[in-house]
Order: structure tokens, then C-alpha cells, then sequence
């Protein structure tokens, strides 16, 4: 029986780079994709995303990015993200009807 694999990509111990991969099988499901502003000593930098060199490593497996909700931590590395990995995995947004629960 395949096990599910939680792999925190980013945000741990920190606010900013939200992003975890939940990997049961052959299928991998990405979970936020957030990105932080650069600390003042980071000169030269405009943005820090996640590490996601797993992702790039097994890019054919990822089927889905999962975004819990719209702030920069958990949204802001997207384009960059999505782009850098080059595939077609599906992209969702939780959303909600208009006077649900």
C-alpha cells in the first residue's frame, strides 16, 4: 500500500514560502506556492520563493496546485513556480459560492 509523504518545500519556522508537496504514489499534489520580501541585507534580490528543486526533479508526477487563499505568502511564487516546472498540472483555488457557509 502506498504511503503518503508530507514535503514541506517552504514556510516552516518562518512567515512567507508557504509551500508543501503531498506525495501518495505517483501522484504529487503541491499545496500553496507563497513567496516573502527580501530581508534589507538582500541587496539585489526582488522576491524569495521556495526551494523547489524536488518538484523540478519529479515535474511529470506533480498533478495538481491546491491554493488555500490569495495573500503573498501563499500565492506569490506562482508564476515563477509554475513557469520553472514547465508542465500543465492543473491549478485550483478554494473558492466559495456567495452566501455559503
Amino acid at each position: 500500500m502506498a504511503k503518503l509523504r508530507i514535503i514541506p518545500l517552504g514556510g516552516l519556522g518562518e512567515v512567507g514560502k508557504n509551500m508543501t508537496a503531498f506525495e501518495f504514489g505517483d501522484d504529487i499534489v503541491v499545496v500553496d506556492c507563497g513567496s516573502i520580501f527580501p530581508r534589507a541585507d538582500m541587496l539585489g534580490i526582488d522576491l524569495v520563493i521556495p526551494d523547489i528543486t524536488y518538484l523540478e526533479r519529479n515535474r511529470e508526477r506533480v498533478r495538481a496546485y491546491l491554493i488555500t487563499h490569495g495573500h503573498e505568502d501563499h500565492i506569490g511564487a506562482t508564476p515563477r513556480t509554475r513557469a520553472g516546472l514547465r508542465h500543465e498540472a492543473d491549478l485550483r483555488a478554494h473558492t466559495r459560492e456567495a452566501g455559503g457557509a
